[in-house]
Order: structure tokens, then C-alpha cells, then sequence
């Protein structure tokens, strides 16, 4: 149980992340006040949770998970929210970064 409970904080940290960068994007170079406001907030309790996913996971295994989850969902916002154009070759990039996280993941241990 113990385990699990740091791979929710880790998802809580990408979903705060999530919420901070799109924040960015909604303060408009910070000439919105609320977004700007947020993006702090939003960025504060990300890396609260990413320190206690720290604890029983791997820094190595828990940044590259934050950064290219976090990374891909944001490309997913962009697109959707934003309707900011995406090309074949960034979608296939995106998926590298899918698959090296899931290998990541299963890869964990194998190196001890």
C-alpha cells in the first residue's frame, strides 16, 4: 500500500504541473491576474507532491515519468483546448516519449 500511495502523490504532481503550465498559457505573459496567480499556486503544490512521490521512488524513474507524462498531456491540451496544430512527426515523438516511460516503469528494478 505504501508503494501506491507514492505513485498517486507522483500522478497528483503531473496533474498540478498540468494545471500550472496551462495556467501560464491562460495569464497571457502574465497580463491576467487570476492565471498568473494560479500558475504559483498550481507549481507550489506539484512540486509538494512530487517530494513526497520522492520518497519511495526512484528520482531517476519518477522525473523522466513527471516530465514526459506531463510533456504529452500538455501537446493533448494544446491540440484539444488551445487547437494548437500538431504534426505526424511531433505525435510520433510524443509516443517515444510514452513508450520510454512505460519502459521505464517496467524496466524498474532490472538494473539492482
Amino acid at each position: 500500500m505504501g508503494e501506491l500511495r507514492h505513485w498517486f502523490y507522483l500522478f497528483l504532481a503531473i496533474f498540478f504541473e498540468i494545471a500550472g503550465t496551462t495556467s501560464m498559457k491562460l495569464s497571457e505573459g502574465f497580463s491576467r491576474f487570476f492565471p498568473s496567480v494560479c500558475i504559483f499556486i498550481f507549481y507550489g503544490i506539484c512540486f509538494y507532491f512530487l517530494t513526497l512521490a520522492l520518497r519511495g521512488i526512484d528520482i531517476s524513474t519518477a522525473y523522466a515519468i513527471w516530465s514526459g507524462l506531463g510533456t504529452a498531456l500538455i501537446v493533448g491540451i494544446g491540440f484539444f483546448y488551445f487547437r494548437e496544430t500538431i504534426s505526424w512527426s511531433q505525435l510520433f515523438f510524443i509516443s517515444l516519449i510514452l513508450v520510454g516511460v512505460v519502459g521505464l516503469h517496467l524496466s524498474r528494478g532490472s538494473l539492482e
